[in-house]
């Protein structure tokens, strides 16, 4: 079954757009605008997110035997599931990401909301990466 991935596209597009976006004005706007900014790539980092573990879900379902497709119970098996596919380099990493994507709810914090920013400039590659190898095996 094919994929469409055309929603995971633009989401990733969203996010590497407006990870650009503040880093290229970054030092020459408000503190008022560096925030606006912030929450909007950690915005477009929570739907990138979700739509990149998802789509990894529908990817195995579709692609495995019925039991390997029944394994991943958790994100973390899922996440491993895909590394030993090919489909993300380092589960660990994806890991951290579901860290920080929990850690969203609570971007009020100061220090949580500059580690959720860090963190979706890193995801942003690997999220590129997985939407790379999607496109690959999309048949």
């Amino acid at each position: 079954m094919v994929l469409n991935l055309q929603s995971l596209s633009k989401s990733i597009g969203a996010l590497r757009t407006s990870i650009e976006t503040s880093e290229k004005n970054w030092n020459s706007i408000s503190k008022d605008m560096q925030d606006i900014l912030r929450a909007g790539v950690i915005q477009n980092f929570e739907v990138a997110y979700e739509q990149s573990w998802k789509m990894l879900q529908r990817w195995i379902k579709n692609n495995l035997s019925p039991e390997e497709a029944e394994h991943p119970r958790t994100r973390k098996e899922l996440f491993r599931i895909a590394a030993r596919k090919g489909l993300i380099q380092d589960p660990t990493a994806w890991f951290e990401y579901a860290e920080a994507r929990n850690m969203t709810s609570h971007t009020y914090d100061e220090n949580n909301a500059l580690s959720v920013f860090e963190t979706a400039k890193k995801f942003v590659l690997d999220a590129e990466f997985l939407l790379l190898k999607l496109e690959e095996l999309n048949d």
